[in-house]
């Protein structure tokens, strides 16, 4: 049984979320907390497998609380909130760096007809987040011994000449994401193109939080859009990103791959056919293993395939694929990533 907390100021919106989680029976809802303060004892003395958390609660919003409880008593975090309100999505995205796993808009009307959708999507969230363990410190400075899939070497002089850096991740790939995109900086001279697999309705708050956290200029293309050195680029909601020729973003409504659109895949896959070895792919912790196969693919070309390693990822499930399927040159934490890709795209080499 899955024990879960909801912490929400609206009575209305505590009822609809007990009724639509208990509607699975190996879901158990042990409490329904109306304000911050009594959240994050109700989190400590009742040890929830997961907690379904408000931002704007009375007292402590949800940052503070999720903030609280990360440090006191580690659990999962779903963070519930609207998505029309940019300092809900702002706050939103600031639990989740703070360590929260994901984000959720509120749930719709009863008589909306994505409401059924919503109940499906909130249920299998809570089932798959509440197996993750989650600990105080989430992320930690790793030194260069860190593992290799294989050691730095001189056939690197002849694969620098990369035009474009694509990044796939999942669970706990937000603030990953933006260590990376921290550390690479500005001024970068290839385009990025991140899949990011989220709740719809965040990706352009994602966006924005990650241009300001990071101070790369981050956006939301649009279908056929040319691409500019510099910018990174996000997958819109629902729609699969990737690029037909090289320089311009190809936006596509096929079918969902494995259930997913976007889909990492998808980019991956259209990225190697165009870039071949001018191609450089990072994935990034999540669940399943979307894109695992498809960066064997960029890899086969010629290209630079990095996954992060299971140490620092929340959830090892596409780098870890990735690495089984042998589609990985670099295994590497999060800030050995981005310096990797920095020196690669700066052509300076290291050696061993």
């Amino acid at each position: 049984m899955i024990r879960v907390l909801i912490v929400d100021d609206s009575p209305v919106i505590r009822e609809v979320i007990s009724q639509i989680l208990q509607k699975d029976p190996e879901i158990s809802v042990i409490g329904a907390i109306g304000n911050g303060e009594d959240g994050v004892k109700a989190a400590v003395e009742m040890s929830p497998d997961l907690i379904t958390m408000d931002i704007n609660l009375p007292g402590i919003n949800g940052l503070e609380a999720t903030r609280r409880i990360m440090n006191l008593k580690p659990v999962p975090i779903i963070i519930v909130s609207s998505t029309v309100d940019n300092y809900n999505i702002s706050t939103s995205f600031q639990a989740i760096e703070a360590g929260a796993l994901a984000v959720m808009r509120t749930p719709p009307g009863l008589l909306n007809p994505t409401f059924e959708n919503y109940v499906q999507e909130l249920i299998n969230t809570v089932k798959l987040y509440s197996e993750i363990k989650v600990v105080k410190r989430r992320f930690i400075k790793y030194n260069v011994s860190s593992p290799v899939a294989e050691p730095y070497s001189t056939t690197d002089v002849k694969m620098m000449d990369v035009e474009i850096v694509v990044i796939g991740a999942s669970t706990g790939g937000p603030p990953v994401v933006a260590t990376i995109l921290t550390i690479l900086g500005p001024n970068l001279s290839v385009p990025v193109l991140i899949t990011q697999h989220m709740s719809p309705g965040f990706i352009t708050g994602y966006a924005e939080w990650l241009s300001n956290s990071s101070s790369v200029c981050v956006r939301v293309p649009e279908d056929n859009e040319v691409l500019i050195p510099g910018i990174v680029y996000v997958a819109p909601d629902n729609v699969h990103m990737g690029v037909k020729e090289k320089g311009r973003i190809h936006l596509s409504n096929e079918d969902p791959i494995k259930s997913l659109r976007p889909s990492v895949g998808y980019l991956f896959r259209t990225v190697a056919e165009t870039y071949g070895k001018k191609a450089l792919a990072v994935i990034l912790t999540g669940m399943g293993d979307d894109g695992a196969s498809e960066m064997g693919l960029i890899r086969k070309k010629g290209g630079i395939t990095i996954a992060q390693d299971a140490e620092s990822s929340i959830v090892n499930g596409m780098p870890g694929s990735a690495i089984s399927l042998g589609s990985v040159k670099y295994i590497l934490p999060p800030e050995l990533i981005a310096e990797k890709v920095k020196s690669l795209l700066e052509k300076k080499v290291k050696f061993n």
